[in-house]
């Protein structure tokens, strides 16, 4: 692409660039150009930019825009940039900077679009005839009726093309898995994760769960935006990527995040999951999702029972860190259920149990035996408690809340009933053992292991002792 005859008959339009960014490689460049044809494709809702070879080995990008004016090359705010949030650009400088780049580098670049032809070269700046800067050569349109805009580029590298579109979220191959007021949760196509603004790639992150793309941006994050749109730390961009989290509601993302919690214990969780609040809000939107259950690594162990009892029944057990399990005992989820925890799984279980009674007539003969010593067990300790209205025997019953192991027997103070489980019967002594503990029970209306009931159990005991020693 020879345009010396055509610099000849040009406008010059003067950038004012004599050395500018000697750190950017051709790839910041092309990633220039690109951005400017996303930009305009957004501004006018057009169709997709083209990136192609043409048959001559040089490069182009096309949008089908309003087409390129030599004015854009004025270094200024762009108002109508500036009113749309997804737009990458603002300011005009990094149209300006991969022109003097690809002048630096050796790669010839012509312009086209409705307005003009444009190419790029040194030449003496006017009035200062010592001087040379990088200027724009403007002439007439070589194809008036041309749609949009094209960079030709001679020179580049399919290498730098691909560095530079790598840059991209839309050539990228990373997926959307959920879209937030803040930006989109994407997921981590690569060993390493993304971080995108407004699409371009700004940071990288080796053990972050997720990429994301920020398209609202906060004053710490433009500020960190420097021009070359690169190595941008993470404190500038970490409160949106919390915020983004914080503002999913999908299974997907949940799913995830919990998966990444079974590793709590090993230490092996990504940088996302350090946030409490995250893990609280994973929890939240997992419950609401599905038949889950949340217990710590210890409870595993202490409640192993339950935990095959919940399993058969269907549900999906999630491990999460005792601090966790703290912040979310008594939470509800975002359909506006508790959480399930243990306490609260126990707590369902029992509301949805259903005895199996068993009446007296339908007793073995056996069974009938022990069952009649009741009245004759209530003597040895003074007689049947007030609070006492009725024994009755089920063929199942309820859990203990500690093992989950079926209950021998139970104070239901709700119908002022002694329950007893129907295989108790086997033996006398097994029986009486068993309602005398319940009687206990219904006396305090306090749960095992309680002072108060402790103290009623001994007197009990001590009341059979002397009715048997006489």
């Amino acid at each position: 692409m020879d345009t010396s005859a055509d610099n000849a008959s040009s406008k010059k339009f003067d950038l004012n660039v004599e050395t500018i960014l000697e750190n950017w490689s051709a790839y910041h460049a092309i990633r220039e150009v690109i951005a400017n044809a996303i930009d305009e494709q957004i501004l006018t809702n057009t169709k997709d930019i083209e990136i192609a070879k043409d048959e001559v080995g040089s490069w182009k990008v096309r949008d089908y825009g309003r087409g390129l004016r030599y004015d854009h090359l004025t270094q200024k705010e762009n108002e109508e940039k500036l009113r749309n949030p997804h737009v990458i650009g603002k300011f005009g400088i990094g149209l300006k900077d991969a022109l003097a780049t690809f002048e630096r580098k050796g790669i010839r670049v012509q312009i086209r679009s409705r307005h003009g032809d444009i190419t790029i070269g040194k030449s003496e700046k006017h009035g200062f005839e010592d001087i040379l800067t990088l200027h724009a050569f403007v002439s007439r349109a070589s194809e008036p009726r041309f749609v949009g805009t094209e960079f030709v580029m001679r020179g580049v590298t399919d290498n730098d093309i691909t560095k530079a579109k790598d840059l991209f979220l839309r050539f990228s191959g990373e997926t959307e898995i959920e879209n937030t007021k803040y930006g989109a949760v994407l997921g981590r196509k690569s060993a390493i994760a993304r971080i995108y603004i407004n699409g371009v790639r700004v940071a990288e992150e080796e053990n972050f769960l997720f990429s994301y793309n920020i398209t609202s941006l906060t004053d710490s994050i433009k500020k960190a935006l420097n021009r070359e749109r690169t190595n941008v730390g993470r404190t500038a961009y970490s409160d949106r990527v919390k915020s983004m989290l914080l503002s999913c509601s999908s299974k997907d993302v949940a799913s995830l995040l919990v998966d990444d919690l079974k590793n709590f214990s090993l230490g092996k969780i990504h940088d996302e999951l350090g946030w409490i609040d995250v893990q609280e809000h994973a929890v939240r939107i997992r419950n609401a999702s599905g038949r889950a259950i949340f217990l710590t690594p210890d409870e595993l162990i202490s409640a192993a029972n339950m935990v095959d009892e919940a399993k058969n029944a269907g549900y999906e057990i999630i491990t999460i860190p005792s601090s966790l399990k703290d912040r979310v005992r008594g939470l509800r989820d975002l359909a506006g259920n508790p959480i399930r925890e243990l306490d609260e799984f126990y707590k369902e279980y029992n509301e949805s149990f259903e005895f199996k009674f068993v009446s007296p007539k339908d007793l073995t003969s056996s069974e009938k035996e022990v069952f009649q010593t009741t009245d004759e067990i209530f003597k040895l300790v003074g007689g049947k408690p007030l609070a006492v209205k009725a024994v009755k025997i089920s063929e199942t019953m309820r859990r203990e809340q500690g093992t989950f192991v079926e209950a021998e027997g139970l104070w239901e103070r709700s119908s002022q009933s002694i329950i007893i489980k129907r295989s108790v019967l086997n033996t006398r002594d097994k029986y009486a053992g068993t309602l005398l503990h319940e009687v206990a029970h219904a006396a305090t209306d306090a749960p095992d292991v309680d002072r108060e009931f402790e103290m009623e159990l001994t007197r009990l005991l001590g009341l059979t002792s002397a009715k048997a020693l006489e």
